[in-house]
């Protein structure tokens, strides 16, 4: 079966589009439910019509005997078909869920959307596929068919069962006109006042310190107070529409009802039929009046459709080099320049260096020189950046992140510790090596301190580490960094949170990842580590000022207690 071309537009179309032997599965099994939803209209018709004149006793049996059989087989067919949609909702979420994590990760690390936006998204998709909506609109072309029913039983109930499907078909538009803006800016506010919360919980502890609840409480107020009100906005038009949808439905079913007696009246149709004609009707506008009552759902998940084909259309992570790991070389930067896109001039601009192993830079200079932008450019996670970073000879961002990312050690300023194990932490969540996770705790120092725990390396700490203090989080984050003797090995500030001890044990540990031929790259305003650096390299402005070797920093910092940017 070829494919068609609105389905090749993107990733989660097509998708859904190779799960289309199963939706045309459920399709059939609608197509039987549907068929035999006349069951009833039938039987009530033999009843009234040839059993109520006959007075058989034999034909009631055999007739609701059939009936029973025919509407056990109705409510099997829908009974598989609402499994099927959950069994195919399901695979969805398999399919699609490492896609999304993937592509959610990358969108966040280039600060685009929330983390947690993406897999509302999917659930919304997954959800809307085994609700009832879904089923409004597998029953809704057998509208038609039960059209044709009502013009065998009398050409004129026939018209005003088209009349009644166009009346509520005007409705359904009527409702996407007036809802649709209203529940898209409903959507938008509410993501907005989720995420300033979001972000201001997870700087909790300043926020209680500083007093700063009513303030931000006051902001959030706002942007809630806005959410309110357009929800409110959007609520009252969509319960009007339901509501006008509703007095039709019922007026119908009156008007059905009276114009079918004066059929009878007239002699042009039996009682039964009169019956039949009214049980016909509700079902011929059932489905169009679902849509109209799950029409919010609809537009969710269309807006959820569209924002989750956005995200695996512009971050899926893209086929890279990586069957093996690259050969440890020197890292070359090439007219580097980095930036942000809401700022004209670049955080760096124009960098070349050339760093070899086995060794040891100390980068220096003033807050927002770019240290920090310079160290997530050496190790590939900047998004906004041109140049050239290689390493090896091949482009850093070309690597497959799972191949290289063993080959890097990285400690940002902010020490990110995840929920688990101090041994997971260190072992970078993969299979605990107990020997390396030893290894690269004693070269950052906290061999003795993990064991004062009571469960030693499988104490746990709590999500973000909370249960650690910073000077903890930092060494076990650079634990975490030496995990495996990685080739390469940014600190940034990896000393802030340090005492002496902690110092003597980073100086240490860099001489030992010196020893293993590592590039090691320390981010400091501290110069203590200085003592072990071949070269400073000095930042102003985002531009190189000064490249000093091993002899030429001895002189920059004679005295290590006074801090390289006083000099």
């Amino acid at each position: 079966m070829s494919k068609p071309a609105f389905f090749s537009r993107s990733r989660l179309a097509e998708a859904l589009w190779g799960f289309r032997r199963e939706f045309i599965v459920v399709g059939i099994f609608s197509l039987v439910s549907n068929v035999l939803m006349v069951i009833p209209t039938l039987y009530m018709l033999q009843v009234y019509d040839r059993v109520m004149v006959s007075q058989s006793e034999l034909t009631l049996i055999s007739l609701t005997l059939i009936a029973l059989v025919l509407l056990g087989i109705m409510g099997f067919a829908e009974w598989v078909r609402s499994w099927l949609l959950v069994r195919l909702s399901v695979r969805l979420d398999e399919y699609l869920g490492t896609r999304v994590f993937m592509s959610t990760f990358e969108s966040v690390l280039r600060r685009s959307g929330l983390p947690v936006q993406s897999f509302g998204d999917l659930t919304g998709i997954r959800q809307f596929l085994t609700g009832p909506a879904i089923f409004a609109f597998y029953d809704a072309p057998w509208t038609f068919v039960y059209i044709g029913v009502l013009f065998i039983l009398h050409p004129w109930l026939g018209v005003l069962g088209i009349v009644f499907a166009l009346i509520l078909a005007a409705l359904a538009r009527a409702t996407h006109l007036h809802t649709y803006d209203a529940l898209e800016a409903v959507q938008e506010s509410a993501g907005a006042s989720f995420g300033y919360v979001q972000g201001k919980a997870r700087h909790c502890e300043v926020v209680e310190s500083l007093g700063m609840h009513d303030n931000l409480r006051r902001r959030w107020l706002e942007k809630h107070r806005h959410h309110l009100g357009l929800n409110h906005f959007a609520q009252d038009r969509m319960h009007r529409m339901q509501e006008l949808s509703k007095f039709f439905r019922y007026s119908q079913q009156s008007l059905i009802l009276g114009f079918s007696a004066l059929l009878v009246i007239e002699g042009k149709m039996t009682p039964g039929a009169m019956i039949a004609a009214n049980f016909l009707m509700s079902r011929t506008l059932a489905p169009i009046d679902a849509m109209v009552g799950t029409w919010r759902h609809f537009v969710g998940a269309r807006h959820a459709f569209r924002r989750l084909e956005g995200l695996l259309e512009t971050f899926s992570p893209q086929e890279r080099h990586g069957v093996e790991a690259p050969q440890p070389g020197k890292l070359e930067l090439r007219s580097l320049v980095a930036g942000v896109p809401q700022r004209e001039r670049p955080i760096l601009d124009g960098l070349n260096l050339t760093l070899e192993p086995g060794e040891v830079v100390v980068v220096i200079g003033p807050s927002g020189s770019g240290k920090s932008t310079l160290a997530r450019c050496l190790i590939g996670i900047w998004p906004e950046q041109g140049g050239q970073v290689l390493w090896g000879a091949q482009h850093l961002t070309e690597w497959e992140r799972s191949v290289i990312g063993p080959q890097i050690g990285y400690l940002p300023q902010e020490v990110e510790l995840f929920e688990g194990s101090i041994a997971e932490n260190i072992a970078r969540f993969g299979e605990v090596d107990p020997e390396r996770v030893i290894q690269a705790a004693r070269r950052a120092g906290i061999h003795d301190m993990v064991l004062r725990h009571p469960k030693g390396y499988d104490t746990q700490i709590g999500e973000a580490g909370q249960l650690l203090s910073a000077g903890q989080r930092q060494r076990i984050g650079l634990a975490r960094a030496m995990y495996g003797e990685p080739h390469l090995i940014v600190l940034d500030e990896p000393n802030a949170h340090l005492d002496d001890a902690g110092e003597v044990s980073l100086v240490q540990a860099v001489r030992e990842m010196k020893d293993l031929g590592a590039i090691v790259v320390l981010i400091s305003h501290r110069t203590n580590v200085s003592v072990v650096a071949d070269r400073i390299l000095k930042l102003e402005g985002g531009r190189l000022v000064g490249d000093f070797r091993r002899r030429q920093a001895a002189e920059l910092s004679p005295d290590p207690a006074v801090p390289m940017a006083s000099r």
